[in-house]
């Protein structure tokens, strides 16, 4: 399981973000948050933020980031203009926390922290791409953001994983994209008795609880408040996605 998320903010033109601005603008809006700029060599910008025991980096890219038609053509259906406004970009900058040994939650939640201040503090930030796996808004993600450390279930973890919707030969379908780097798996929820509204609140509900959790679901275990709506989870590797390792959620009993 990743430990560590890559944050890829894209800019409608090259910037260097100013350290000391973006560790204000993080502190203004996360004021529970030890952070600090660090200071460099002499006459060297270093591309460091100091958080308490952590050390993210943010680190200017003066030209695009590589393209991946996938993922815009997943992102097409909840943001249909983030193609069009990724198109436009000139640079790029990477976040993400260093070192190898973070819970997965506790990186997640620093690394969006820092990236809703460099929206704050950069006004050239036209879209976040998340892990390579999720594309947002900036104006959403410098919303959501400051819920970085709300506690669960009220952090935004819809920055960090999609939920997409699918048609299936049990009825209608749902699948996440992103969770399986809080969770080793992906969700695939198949069922024939939820309507899709209903179908999105479970696949969010397990989807936030595993975030919290990790991979603590077992192959098996059967979840639900009442007949109709219970469903058992399965380890397999998805029919539908190419092999995927997955979460098959049912409330079919036949499968």
């Amino acid at each position: 399981m990743s430990s560590s998320f890559l944050a890829v903010v894209l800019l409608e033109t090259p910037v260097i973000p100013d350290m000391s601005a973006l560790a204000k603008a993080i502190r203004a809006r996360h004021p529970e948050l030890p952070i600090e700029a660090d200071g460099g060599k002499e006459g060297q910008t270093s591309p460091l933020l100091r958080c308490g025991d952590d050390t993210v980096a943010v680190m200017s890219m003066p030209s695009p980031a590589p393209a991946d038609p996938g993922l815009w053509l997943r992102t097409s259906a909840t943001w249909p203009q983030g193609e069009a406004i990724a198109a436009r970009h000139r640079g790029h900058v990477i976040v993400s926390v260093l070192g190898k040994k973070h819970e997965p939650l506790r990186a997640a939640r620093l690394t969006t922290a820092v990236v809703g201040g460099l929206i704050a503090a950069v006004p050239q930030c036209c879209a976040v791409l998340w892990n390579g796996k999720v594309a947002r808004a900036t104006d959403l993600w410098s919303d959501m953001s400051k819920q970085s450390f709300a506690p669960f279930p009220e952090y935004p973890f819809s920055l960090w994983i999609d939920v997409l919707p699918f048609r299936s030969d049990s009825g209608i379908g749902a699948v996440t994209m992103g969770l399986s780097a809080f969770a080793e798996r992906e969700i695939e929820f198949e069922t024939h008795k939820l309507s899709l509204a209903e179908l999105m609140d479970k696949v969010h509900g397990l989807a936030v609880y595993l975030v919290e959790h990790g991979p603590v679901v077992k192959d098996g275990d059967t979840f639900g408040s009442n007949e109709r709506e219970r469903f058992t989870v399965y380890y397999k590797n998805s029919d539908t996605f190419g092999g995927l390792p997955v979460f098959y959620c049912t409330d079919d009993p036949a499968k």
